[in-house]
């Protein structure tokens, strides 16, 4: 079995059915991932090891989703040198923007590439191109994947402007 390229942590289980969209992608991609919870607040111990072992392990790229505060993503690149990509996942209280400013407000020093609310999808594309930017089978399967994305919206602009956007709307 192959060694896992790309880690997805989130903060907690409820995170789980958007960072399931992170493990979607990269398993279209081949990309081998690992997936797991560590809370940087209630399992600061464990967020340490996990950052400080990540690249002794293998791995090239960590996905870290977090709500509310969200300190999970930053943290973690606090202590490494990979690339961490942080995923705001939407809260209850104000629906994903205090994790989105938790994310993406981060020092001089500290990058966290971040995506949009519960952006874990793009995430996964993310952490694929990195590892593509090194494995050409990757870099391949992207290719294809975008241009899948281009023609079908090739295919759905022919079908509007054919019919209209009433009949479109009410074959949707």
């Amino acid at each position: 079995m192959k060694k896992p390229l790309v880690s997805i942590i989130m903060g907690s289980d409820s995170d789980l059915p958007v960072m399931k969209e992170a493990a979607e992608i990269l398993t279209e991609f081949d990309v081998v991932y690992e997936c797991t919870i560590v809370s940087a607040h209630r399992t600061p111990e464990k967020m340490f090891a996990f950052a400080e072992a990540a690249e002794d392990k293998g791995i090239q790229v960590i996905i870290a989703g977090a709500g509310g505060a969200a300190h999970l993503p930053g943290m973690v690149a606090s202590l490494t040198s990979l690339p961490v990509i942080g995923v705001p996942v939407q809260s209850k209280a104000l629906s994903g923007i205090d994790s989105l400013y938790s994310i993406v407000q981060m020092p001089p020093g500290i990058p966290v590439a971040t995506v949009a609310v519960n952006g874990a999808k793009n995430a996964g594309i993310l952490a694929a191109e990195i590892i593509g930017l090194q494995d050409s089978k990757v870099k391949v399967k992207l290719k294809e994947y975008k241009e899948a994305l281009r023609v079908m919206v090739e295919e759905k602009a022919e079908k509007l402007e054919a019919i209209g956007y009433e009949a479109y709307l009410s074959d949707k």
